[in-house]
């Protein structure tokens, strides 16, 4: 039996992340979902005491990643998150509203697994998360190593 999948969700906006949160258990996802407003917290929770990750070993996670926060930027986390060795097949999904093309490709050669963009409209933006949660309803994510 997998474990359950848990969400880390990196978001500084607290609209953005109640409106990513709804949309995703509307779309029938039970996942827990962790957030964290900046990214400081987040690597915290990520790496505990260690920079191995080991804190996570054995987790099943999948971050959703805003770029723009406050105290770092979110490409740093990408690149902590995917040069650890306990966190670096762990799948990330990009939820910004950066769409620029540079920022875009430095984050692939990162390692993010999905980038989306922010649409201003926030319509298709709720429909968006909504089929990204139903994507996380039957995604197998491997366990931290």
């Amino acid at each position: 039996m997998s474990k359950a999948v848990t969400i880390v969700m990196i978001e500084d906006d607290e609209g953005h992340a109640r409106l990513i949160e709804r949309n995703i258990r509307r779309s029938g996802a039970t996942n827990e979902i962790v957030h964290f407003a900046n990214g400081m917290d987040a690597m915290a929770y990520l790496l505990g005491n260690g920079p191995s990750g080991a804190a996570r070993k054995g987790d099943a996670l999948l971050i959703l990643l805003d770029l723009n926060l406050p105290d770092m930027t979110g490409t740093e986390i990408l690149r902590r998150v995917k040069e650890t060795s306990h966190l670096k097949c762990t799948p990330v999904v990009v939820l910004t509203t950066t769409d620029d093309a540079h920022e875009i490709k430095r984050c692939y050669e990162l390692g993010c697994n999905v980038y989306i963009t922010k649409p201003v409209n926030y319509e298709r933006f709720a429909n968006a998360i909504r089929q990204l949660g139903l994507f996380f309803s039957v995604i197998q994510v491997p366990s931290a190593a």
